[in-house]
């Protein structure tokens, strides 16, 4: 008779995806608080409830006619780095910043995250340090972690490899959706710093850095004053608590006519995605920090200007478009309340949804 063959042989063991998913719901529960009375218990359930109450306010505010705004995201090749280095426990934190950046654009708050975790077979201490990440990320854009799903695909990844997926929901007022038709010529674009590469452009990153620099991830940089590694996991920031804290502050006044998120296109290709038709934004030069890692990465590989500014966020994480008259104040505002650094970097001109750069910085 032959060997009777299971499930584990197969490659996943129930035995410890049981351990796995054990340890995950206090990561989840230490969310909720941040959305008191709207994370509903479901034990053992198919999936997260979350409560919609007119009754109740949406984290800042009642809706009154309020509408869902979803986004999903991934981290990509900055993975990598942590599967070289084991350090699984900031990755997570990008998830979740990509995905909720992304629904700020919209003047959303978001509401829940949910995450999709895949591996090649399942490892309790792995699958937790990724989720206290996200966990960590919920924590800072103030919404609830509400689940997720954690998937053992044998053979489908290396060992010690791993793929995740996130997906936010947000909620804004609908006379407050942020789609662009209020930004005029004349209004200034204000660039909030990023906190370096956060999670795009990293496939050129990798390859200039560790391919044809030589460097490994433990190699420590003098320009950069940390190791490669350091540098590259630093997780992306989350501006969330600094666009709550503006919106507080400018409650009568519409001040923000735009958000952009600076992903992947960099500061090329993102901010014309908000613009009207009729409008171009003009950037000058100089009038930001430009983060250390971007001046060695462009050395070491030779990289053009105009390579570097459409695959990296170049030290701007998010751009905002603001009424003219409330551009430095704004940018005041979200520097010394919302610590976030930030400098007025432009402006909406006539034009064709394009960027260009100030004549001067030319």
């Amino acid at each position: 008779m032959s060997e009777s063959i299971d499930y584990k042989a197969a490659g996943v063991d129930l035995d410890t995806y049981e351990e796995t998913m054990a340890q995950l719901p206090p990561l989840l529960r230490r969310t909720h608080p941040l959305t008191p009375a709207r994370v509903l218990d479901w034990k053992d359930g198919f999936a997260g409830l979350f409560r919609l109450d007119a009754n109740i306010g949406l984290l800042t505010r009642t809706y009154r006619d309020p509408v869902l705004v979803a986004s999903t995201d991934g981290v990509g090749t900055k993975l990598k780095l942590a599967f070289a280095t084991g350090r699984h426990n900031t990755v997570g934190i990008d998830l979740v910043a990509m995905s909720v950046n992304d629904c700020l654009c919209a003047g959303a708050e978001p509401l829940l995250f949910l995450d999709y975790v895949a591996m090649s077979r399942d490892d309790p201490k792995l699958t937790k340090a990724v989720v206290q990440g996200i966990s960590d990320g919920c924590i800072e854009a103030e919404c609830a972690l509400l689940g997720g799903e954690t998937a053992i695909l044998p053979d489908f990844y290396k060992p010690g490899e791993y793929d995740l997926a996130g997906f936010c929901v947000g909620v804004v007022e609908r006379k407050h959706v942020l789609k662009g038709q209020d930004i005029r010529i004349g209004d200034k674009i204000i660039g909030l710093a990023s906190s370096g590469l956060h999670s795009n452009g990293y496939s050129l990153a990798r390859k200039i850095a560790l391919d044809h620099g030589g460097f490994q991830p433990d190699s420590f940089i003098p320009e950069l004053g940390r190791t490669v590694a350091d540098e590259f996991l630093e997780p992306t920031r989350i501006y969330v608590r600094a666009l709550k804290t503006v919106g507080r502050h400018y409650r009568k006044k519409r001040v923000i006519h735009g958000i952009a998120h600076i992903t992947g296109g960099g500061l090329i290709d993102n901010p014309p995605r908000i613009l009207p038709d009729g409008c171009a934004i003009e950037l000058r030069k100089g009038s930001w920090d430009i983060p250390k890692v971007f001046t060695w990465l462009q050395q070491l590989g030779n990289v053009p200007d105009t390579e570097m500014f459409r695959v990296f966020n170049m030290g701007i994480g998010m751009t905002l478009i603001v009424a003219d008259y409330h551009a430095e104040s704004v940018a005041r505002y979200l520097q010394t309340e919302a610590k976030i650094p930030s400098w007025v970097i432009g402006e909406v001109v006539p034009g064709d949804r394009t960027v260009s750069w100030a004549p001067s910085d030319r």
